[in-house]
């Protein structure tokens, strides 16, 4: 008996260690299964930044969920094949803890981080090919992280060079197409000269980030950041840092930026916000009138970094909705946006003029209006999005806000393309089963008129027009793909070029000139 009970004892003070033991390693988890993609400190990588600021209105069981079964329209596999319900549940609990130390990115650490590569001053007057400069197309490449600069008339590449991390695909341009402009998600923004085919200059402008815009006067790059939640303004010329706006709403509260734009009619920079109900308006330029009328206006001494309070230029203003916009479209003129938020709600339409909603949109599920196009149609101006979760396309009138017709697709789509020129419209179907069909839309009767299969089995998508609307480029994502060139009103295929992944691809003149039937 007295064996039995010292055995008895033992097992009893051995049983809460063995269930300790059992508990999940979630730092080893994260390592073995999310670094990869989110960095090994948490601050992002090809993914966003995990940490408890930049999960916003996610909630714990929300993201076990996510890590088990994914993300629909995101880049995020479930891993419930790998990792059980405590693993997950573990892994959540982990990216919500706050770090010993929280990561800080302001004025000091983005100066100290300032590269120039070339003497902006000293650049040549003239360009040293002999390649139309408004038909340049910059074509990122992420399966080996390189930039193509390919010339859209022989279809030829001039140049081809590193770049940096996971760079977003969204480049853009000054306004006269000399100098492209870059962003990788983990904050470092580049320069990059089309005529000298050269770098000029490099910044980490924040942690985690999400994209830049170039000011319609060419001298500023405004840059959105998930981590920390700022917009920090560049200078254009040489990139050495201006301006840091942290982007904070009432009572404290921060938000990441979903996407910052720049509005040229206006002469402003307009930012989406992922965490408060509000759209902001950063001016660039000294408004005529400090205020503008109707709205709620803040700015406060201190809370911009390194910038003259005396001057009207980066004041905020916010305008307050009753509902969050994650992804904005606009209208040509600026004056109006159409913003919906990743909930399946109705999308909304804002004034900017008079700085309020001004009708609800019919848009279900998760419609991508960043990747929107506009064109006329029997005498109306319409715009046409694709479904990031719905297996449709919206075409919306632009005067009523109403839907005028929804396209039934093989499965959600992520980008759409045409050009004033001609006489289709190019929408891929990023995602699910059917990723290598690539729709084509007759802008005229509203109607799917083929359906192509260029690369049977591999994603194509991202189409994208020369300057002239002749041709358009489509790619094959995939690390051993290729950009297809077709002819855009016969469809019949130019010229294929090998590319690792090309994720994205821009012509100059349709970015400096906003054309109609490409993201702006």
């Amino acid at each position: 008996m007295r064996l039995a009970s010292v055995l008895a004892t033992g097992f009893a003070l051995l049983a809460p260690l063995a269930v300790q033991a059992a508990e999940p390693d979630a730092a080893r988890l994260y390592t073995e299964t999310c670094a990869a993609c989110h960095g090994g400190d948490r601050l992002g990588a090809i993914g966003p930044a995990l940490l408890p600021q930049n999960l916003g209105r996610l909630k714990p069981a929300e993201a076990k969920e996510i890590i088990l079964h994914g993300r629909p329209a995101t880049q995020m596999p479930g891993f419930a094949d790998q990792l059980s319900e405590a693993d997950a549940e573990a892994l959540a609990a982990y990216i919500f803890a706050v770090p010993e130390s929280m990561p800080q990115w302001g004025m000091a650490e983005i100066a100290a981080s300032h590269v120039l590569h070339a003497d902006p001053a000293a650049l040549p007057d003239r360009p040293t090919h002999a390649s139309d400069l408004m038909n340049l197309f910059a074509v990122v490449e992420s399966g080996d992280h390189h930039v193509t600069i390919l010339d859209g008339d022989r279809f030829e590449p001039i140049d081809r060079f590193r770049s940096r991390f996971a760079l977003h695909g969204g480049i853009k341009y000054s306004p006269d197409g000399r100098f492209a402009y870059m962003a990788s998600r983990d904050g470092w923004v580049s320069v990059y000269d089309m005529w000298t085919l050269q770098m000029v200059a490099e910044v980490r402008a924040g942690i985690n980030t999400r994209n830049i815009a170039v000011s319609g006067d060419g001298k500023w790059v405004a840059v959105g950041n998930m981590v920390p939640a700022s917009v920090v303004i560049l200078n254009a010329r040489d990139l050495s840092p201006h301006t840091v706006i942290p982007v904070i709403g009432d009572k404290g509260a921060e938000s990441r930026v979903s996407a910052v734009y720049a509005a040229p009619p206006r002469g402003s920079f307009i930012v989406a916000l992922k965490d408060l109900p509000e759209v902001w308006e950063i001016p660039y330029v000294t408004p005529k009138k400090p205020y503008y009328p109707g709205l709620v206006h803040n700015y406060e001494p201190g809370m911009v970094e390194a910038l003259d309070v005396r001057d009207q230029a980066f004041q905020v203003r916010r305008i307050k909705l009753d509902d969050y916009l994650d992804d904005f479209f606009f209208d040509q003129g600026y004056e109006n946006l159409m913003g919906a938020a990743r909930n399946g709600r109705n999308g909304q339409v804002v004034n900017l003029i008079v700085g309020r909603k001004i009708a609800d949109i019919p848009l279900s599920g998760m419609p991508h209006l960043g990747s929107g196009i506009t064109f006329d149609w029997n005498g109306r101006r319409v715009m046409a999005s694709p479904n990031l979760k719905e297996n449709k396309i919206s075409v919306i009138d632009m005067t009523t806000w109403q839907t005028v017709k929804e396209l039934e697709t093989l499965g959600p789509g992520f980008f759409m393309r045409s050009h004033e020129k001609a006489p289709y419209a190019f929408a891929d179907v990023f995602f699910g089963p059917n990723k290598d069909a690539v729709h084509v839309i007759d802008k005229t009767t509203l109607e799917i008129v083929e359906t192509l299969r260029l690369e049977p089995g591999k994603t194509v998508a991202h189409a994208e027009f020369t300057e002239d609307g002749r041709h358009v480029l489509l790619s094959v994502m995939e690390d051993d793909g290729a950009l297809i060139v077709l002819d855009a009103a016969t469809l019949e295929e130019v010229k294929r070029l090998p590319m690792r992944r090309p994720v994205g691809k821009y012509n100059v003149a349709n970015k400096i000139r906003y054309e109609e039937g490409t993201s702006h």
